[in-house]
């Protein structure tokens, strides 16, 4: 994705504004408080917190935030529902023509969704439906890291992307004998709109930013909401792939088969682990935004500095943040 303005000569109304930058970064307090000033609508690109319930974990907007600015984007589809990027799309762009591109923030971290909303994706293939279900019962019996091996080798430009996306890349590839990317190139429709984006990173600061969120998250009530999501979301449902989920459920299932309620010592290995595998997920993010943003169209801010805010609104009103 070039981040330069691709539509040479748009209006300046027709400039879609997008916060964005890794999981943890504090992008969100950052647009929270960019919308409530200028009276703007966040747009959430997150392919988490569309599905609903699953909200501690997600961060998902909360309920005083949400009574402080409109969001949109959030809890559009049930947890067993596969919500792809086309889908979140469709309803941004509804949500942007209904309120208008200047009344819009759109603010995530999910690169395919925020792809999806700039560069509208192809008219994907379609598939031979025997086929395709033996291959997706063979590839899901593999682990994240070895899909993501393959997809190196196959369509190394989509191997930083979710568990997914690489399922996705991997189909595409073996049924069609063609790169996803490629067909991206050669039959992408013409973007509604121009971009402009601002990365929020505190760079050094995000792996302890990471570590006192989920410590947040956990102190919340993450493991209580997960057994009762447990209870009812078949195992197999979309939404468990959110990171820091399907390692809780693992330990819920244990929990439930045990005659006692407390949490045991697990719980200190299932933190580890989740928190590796959101650092991972956050650099993964950091890749995909250095190599898919770059030119005048970005904007980058750390949240920490005295100046954030200001310089958020700045970006806003199209100056510059030096």
């Amino acid at each position: 994705m070039n981040s330069k303005d691709d539509s040479a000569g748009a209006d300046e109304r027709s400039v879609l504004r997008i916060v964005c930058g890794p999981t943890g970064a504090g992008k969100s307090a950052v647009a929270l408080a960019l919308a409530e000033r200028h009276g703007l609508t966040i747009l959430a690109a997150d392919s988490r917190q569309v599905y609903r319930g699953f909200d501690i974990g997600t961060a998902k907007p909360t309920a005083a935030e949400r009574a402080r600015v409109p969001h949109e984007g959030v809890d559009l589809a049930e947890p067993a529902e596969r919500f792809s990027a086309a889908a979140w799309a469709a309803h941004a762009t509804a949500v942007i023509e209904r309120l208008g591109v200047d009344r819009v923030l759109v603010v995530g971290g999910t690169g395919l969704y925020l792809r999806a909303l700039t560069q509208p994706l192809f008219a994907e293939p379609v598939f031979d439906a025997a086929r395709r279900a033996a291959l997706a019962a063979e590839l899901e019996s593999l682990d994240t890291g070895t899909l993501r091996r393959w997809v190196m080798h196959l369509d190394a430009s989509r191997a930083a992307l979710g568990r997914t996306q690489l399922l996705r890349a991997l189909e595409v590839a073996l049924l069609t004998g063609r790169r996803i990317s490629d067909l991206h190139r050669e039959a992408a429709r013409a973007p509604r709109w121009s971009a402009r984006w601002l990365v929020v990173d505190p760079r050094e600061q995000l792996h302890g930013r990471i570590e006192r969120r989920l410590d947040a998250m956990l102190a919340g009530g993450w493991l209580n909401e997960v057994r009762e999501l447990a209870r009812t979301v078949p195992a197999d449902a979309p939404a468990w792939n959110a990171c820091g989920y399907q390692t809780l459920r693992q330990l819920t299932d244990v929990a439930v088969r045990s005659r006692f309620a407390a949490w045991d010592g697990n719980l200190d290995e299932t933190r580890h682990a989740i928190l590796v595998s959101t650092r991972q997920y956050a650099k993964r993010q950091r890749t995909w935004f250095r190599h898919q943003l770059e030119g005048e169209a970005v904007t980058h801010i750390d949240p920490r500095s005295a100046d954030a805010l200001a310089q958020a609104d700045r970006w806003w009103q199209g100056g510059s943040t030096a």
